[in-house]
């Protein structure tokens, strides 16, 4: 990064940190010496959102990452502070229903599957050792752990585990990782208000938000198996239970329902509080998870109750649970869509995606992650449990998933299926393109004797980096159709009681045949793909190449705050904000120096971030430089309310200067395209990638096609990068574009680069 052997750790930790090299490590006492040399350092956050292998398991939260995203994809809003509440308390409540169903699975899994149909089956349990002790009676190895009711609350504590697991995670990341101080200084008032959230004090520190969220999803998901193993031995007690005992299960019910409803008012109570630093927590984050889990304790001592008569048949009450969580997730997001729609409406910013959708569609995208997850394990554990037989088929008492699940397997071919027709027209609509950048690839370099092989492989590289730009239009499609086939799950699962094949009975051969067979490929489809994403995910952390593949995401993903889910992965941007805007705050106080802020990819998201946390009179004295950055094709596409055109023109009219670079071959970053006369000082024209197109006296070998990479590669990057340095030196006057934006006093200069 530095371009030097020798760097030295002058600020940080082994997670992130800021360095320099080892002869500029005493710069500011030698002020002489760099009067006209900047001092170079470099910002690190990589081990944040990389690390060992074990970040792999971060990747089976993803649903819960994908949520927190819609949370800030909503329009851009003036006015309406009611709507804008109400959609945040939307996917608060999405984010809500994916916990619960995360929990249902783990539930679905031990309880169902595992204690209640398998050990309660003969031919299950004796073709299973370590269920020995769980069977039944007339297995011949019947005790204590016979009864369902004591095999459910036994069970329960896998589930619980899970839970506890999650909660701990979030809890230690919170600290490890969220848990910084920003920078303390903003106290001068902007002169017309915050040009974007990002300025606000408490944007970047989330503590009581997280807190309360973490405390209201770790108490759902004690309650969800509170409910699963309680409310069975309820239905048990009013068939054949005592007076006594159909009381206290009604007093159980009663307390399970009404600790739903607090854990939804919680939720919906209170967003995130930006305008000031809330560092003051709520008595209930320590106080509901205890009560919550003193109720799962209080279930499991009912449940375990002598029942001499009980026996487990069937499935276990309650898995049409499955199918309600759905329905809510459908209702949700269709409700979502309404209000992002309205906001659009009233505020429209040319160039979001989906006209204000984007968040909707994302939802609707996180919903169907966890349910292929939650029902690709069922599926899995349960054909492993019933042998040979086909899973959700009926066989030896043992009768598999819950029919939703399997209806829910049954859609997955169909879906699959617009998949790959999308990705078809995909290839051919990058097909076309490449053919139309054949010939615009000799007009930009003027060739006089094209290379037929090199004169496709630049225009391929041209086509395949504009399928970003058709990401939301796949987004919105897939998401569509997911909700479309869900709908049919539902009512098909509902409608008939029955697994797809068995609902054909009266139809003919042939319908019942594709019926089967639909069922069954869905079955193993969605479980492979759980196994597919578990194993893809470890080898993301291994594999160079791998690990970029889903690095976009990721790192989109992690930037923000965990406004909406408090499991999902950590945001590095709470920790690496505040590290970038203390370095930039605390050097330009001490020296009263200049600064040239240069991010490359995420770097460039980064850095405005932090250059949006600094005072308005600090701003004037930072200059910034982005390249391959994705600050307006990525996040003012998808995040208007955020990184939309005003927020970045008044960004760009708060800095002493902006300079951006892109290529034509960048699949990633852009032109900023900023409207107005301040547009042009911002973009560069497109740089040419390769640097020539054949040998040259400057390029004699065959120029490589760098795409997202290696900017500095580039002529153009060192000129502009000159052109900022010498804005910055003394004796130098920038170039007037606002009558307010006289040259800062100092006479020091510094280059920070966040490279991502």
């Amino acid at each position: 990064m530095l371009n030097d052997p020798s760097t030295v750790r002058i600020t940080g930790d082994t997670t992130a940190a800021v360095y320099r090299r080892m002869d500029d490590v005493d710069a500011e006492t030698r002020p002489e010496d760099y009067r006209d040399t900047p001092v170079a350092e470099a910002y690190v956050w990589s081990n944040l959102t990389s690390g060992n292998g074990a970040r792999a398991l971060w990747l089976l939260l993803l649903p819960f990452m994908v949520v927190n995203l819609a949370h800030w994809m909503r329009p851009t809003a003036r006015g309406l502070r009611k709507t804008v509440r109400t959609y945040e308390v939307l996917v608060r409540l999405i984010a809500l229903t994916l916990t619960v169903l995360l929990v249902a699975a783990a539930c679905e899994v031990a309880l169902d599957l595992t204690a209640w149909q398998c050990a309660g089956t003969r031919a299950c349990a004796e073709d299973r050792a370590w269920l020995g002790f769980l069977a039944p009676a007339e297995t011949g190895a019947g005790g204590w752990w016979t009864q369902p009711g004591r095999r459910l609350a036994l069970a329960a504590l896998v589930p619980a585990a899970l839970t506890g697991l999650l909660w701990y995670l979030a809890q230690r990341t919170w600290s490890a990782y969220e848990s910084q101080q920003p920078w303390p200084g903003q106290s001068e008032p902007e002169e017309d208000g915050p040009r974007s959230a990002l300025g606000q004090p408490g944007f970047w520190y989330g503590r009581r938000l997280v807190a309360r969220l973490r405390a209201a999803h770790t108490a759902a998901g004690l309650l969800t198996v509170a409910a699963a193993v309680g409310t069975s031995a309820v239905r048990h007690d009013r068939r054949e239970g005592g007076a006594v005992m159909e009381v206290l299960g009604t007093a159980l019910e009663t307390v399970l329902v009404l600790g739903a409803a607090i854990v939804v008012w919680v939720v919906c109570r209170r967003g995130r509080s930006e305008s000031k630093l809330d560092e003051h927590l709520d008595k209930l984050v320590k106080v509901l998870p205890v009560a919550a889990l003193g109720v799962l304790l209080l279930a499991l001592v009912y449940a375990a109750w002598d029942r001499p008569a009980w026996r487990s048949t069937g499935r276990l009450p309650g898995h049409e649970t499955f199918g309600a969580i759905a329905l809510v997730q459908g209702l949700l997001v269709l409700g979502l869509a309404v209000l992002a729609w309205t906001l659009y409406r009233r505020t429209p910013v040319h160039g979001t995606v989906l006209g204000g959708l984007g968040g909707p569609a994302v939802a609707m995208l996180a919903c169907a992650l966890g349910g292929v997850m939650s029902g690709g394990i069922a599926q899995r554990v349960g054909d492993w449990l019933d042998g040979g037989a086909t899973p959700g088929e009926d066989g030896a008492g043992f009768f598999g998933p819950p029919v939703f699940l399997t209806w829910q397997a049954a859609v997955i071919p169909v879906l699959l299926v617009v998949v790959l027709l999308l990705a078809a027209l995909l290839g051919l609509r990058t097909w076309q393109r490449r053919l139309l950048e054949i010939n615009q690839v000799l007009v930009d370099y003027k060739v006089k004797q094209p290379d037929r092989e090199r004169t496709r492989r630049i225009a391929g590289t041209r086509a395949r980096a504009a399928l970003t730009d058709h990401a939301p239009v796949i987004a919105g499609i897939v998401a569509a159709v997911t909700l479309l086939l869900g709908a049919t799950a539902l009512v098909g699962a509902w409608g008939t009681g029955e697994v797809p094949g068995e609902a054909a009975d009266g139809a003919p051969v042939f319908i019942e045949g594709v019926a089967h067979t639909t069922q069954a490929l869905g079955s193993w489809l969605i479980g492979f793909g759980f196994i597919l994403f578990v194993t893809w995910g470890r080898r993301a952390y291994r594999d160079p190449s791998a690990r970029r593949t889903i690095g976009i995401l990721w790192d989109v993903g992690t930037f923000w705050p965990r406004a909406a889910h408090p499991f999902a992965p950590p945001c590095y941007a709470e920790r690496a904000v505040p590290d970038l805007t203390w370095r930039m705050a605390t050097w330009t106080r001490q020296t009263r120096g200049r600064l040239v802020i240069s991010g490359h990819s995420q770097g460039s998201v980064l850095a405005a971030a932090a250059v949006w946390q600094l005072r308005p009179s600090v701003r004037r004295r930072v200059a910034l430089l982005t390249y391959g950055s994705p600050l307006q094709r990525l996040y003012g596409r998808w995040f208007p309310a955020h990184f939309g055109p005003h927020a970045l023109m008044a960004l760009h009219q708060e800095l002493d200067c902006w300079r951006n670079l892109h290529r034509p071959t960048d699949p990633i970053g852009g032109p900023i395209g900023l409207p107005g006369a301040c547009g042009p000082d911002v973009d560069q024209p497109a740089l040419a990638d390769p640097l020539a197109y054949g040998r040259t006296e400057a390029q004699p070998l065959p120029a490589p096609v760098l795409g997202h990479g290696d900017y500095q590669a580039d002529p153009t990057f060192a000129e502009e990068r000159g052109k900022l340095l010498a804005r910055l030196r003394p004796g130098a006057v920038p170039k007037q574009r606002h009558a307010d934006c006289g040259q800062p006093e100092g006479s020091s200069s510094t280059l920070i680069g966040p490279f991502g």
